[in-house]
């Protein structure tokens, strides 16, 4: 990925930027306190140059099923090369109509994320057709997705595409599992828009509560669950050092300065909007608040409630 390029303009509220990666740069970071790689401090603290910044996943691998629950599986519609180029990808880019919607969109998940190695089929439901393909990146970083829903063999995934609270079925039984990872994430993202808080827990353990600026009445932030898509470092950076994208797209814009219109999360020069119904939708959180995000997990769930 080294020498990729982003236009961070599709962002509502956020002007046109680049960053690079590099895949040598995902790491394995879990401590007490939210980890940060030497590039992220390096933007907090106002350094020229950009770089995609992706946090590690550690934790619990998937295990597999007992001889009962290996006897109930059910297996994958088949599909040949041609069917699986024709398939249209999950991106922030993309809209994936054939995608069930998140059945319970206000509920915690168990902290389940998943990594696809290369790109997989996603299914309408186990032993459904096929609705898309889940890329293995996004936006230039490892794909992590937060699993909602099991069944033996199969995970249900919240996707990156429109519409909102979009989700698909990865089976992965077998010798698909090897072309998975699967990890725990023990963070959780809570914003509330009535509130206009959000705040962080680290396995339970409160890290922070922070005023924050939400979408405006016209251009509201989408409420429902959600997860960490991307980290990223603008070059020139105009309102904030880092943006961290979500899986989760503005209702008021099917476009924003040419691109999807993504909601993200990003820092505010001023502090007087925080507590403020005022952005084109996305969260303005205070530096303190974009210090700790800095360091979560991509795929952590992000829980946006009104």
């Amino acid at each position: 990925m080294r020498g990729w390029f982003w236009r961070v303009g599709w962002l509502p509220g956020i002007v046109r930027g680049r960053a690079g990666g590099d895949a040598r740069g995902v790491r394995r970071l879990w401590s007490g306190r939210p980890p940060r790689t030497a590039a992220a401090r390096a933007a907090l603290a106002g350094v020229g140059g950009a770089a995609v910044l992706v946090t590690g996943l550690s934790g619990c691998s998937q295990q597999s099923g007992d001889g009962a629950a290996q006897a109930q599986l059910v297996a994958p519609v088949g599909v040949s090369a041609a069917e699986f180029a024709q398939l249209p990808r999950a991106t922030t880019f993309t809209s994936i109509p054939a995608a069930p919607l998140d059945p319970d969109p206000f509920a915690v998940t168990g902290g389940l994320v998943v990594h696809p190695l290369t790109a997989q089929v996603v299914y309408g439901a186990p032993g459904k057709p096929p609705i898309g393909v889940l890329p293995a990146t996004e936006v230039g970083a490892p794909t992590w997705v937060p699993v909602v829903q099991t069944s033996p063999g199969w995970d249900r995934v919240l996707l990156p595409s429109r519409p909102n609270r979009a989700t698909g079925w990865i089976f992965t039984a077998g010798a698909a599992g090897s072309r998975l990872q699967i990890r725990h994430s023990a963070y959780l993202i809570r914003i509330q828009t009535g509130a206009r808080t959000l705040s962080v827990d680290d396995g339970g353990r409160p890290l922070g509560t922070w005023p924050v600026a939400v979408g405006a009445p016209g251009t509201p932030t989408p409420t429902g669950r959600t997860f960490l898509l991307a980290l990223l470092a603008p070059a020139h950076p105009t309102y904030s050092p880092l943006i961290l994208p979500l899986g989760v797209h503005s209702a008021a814009f099917s476009a924003f300065d040419g691109g999807p219109g993504t909601v993200g999360l990003h820092g505010w020069p001023d502090p007087s909007v925080f507590g403020h119904a005022v952005s084109h939708g996305c969260v303005r959180v205070p530096p303190t608040a974009l210090h700790v995000l800095s360091g979560i997990p991509l795929g952590t769930l992000v829980l946006i409630t009104q």
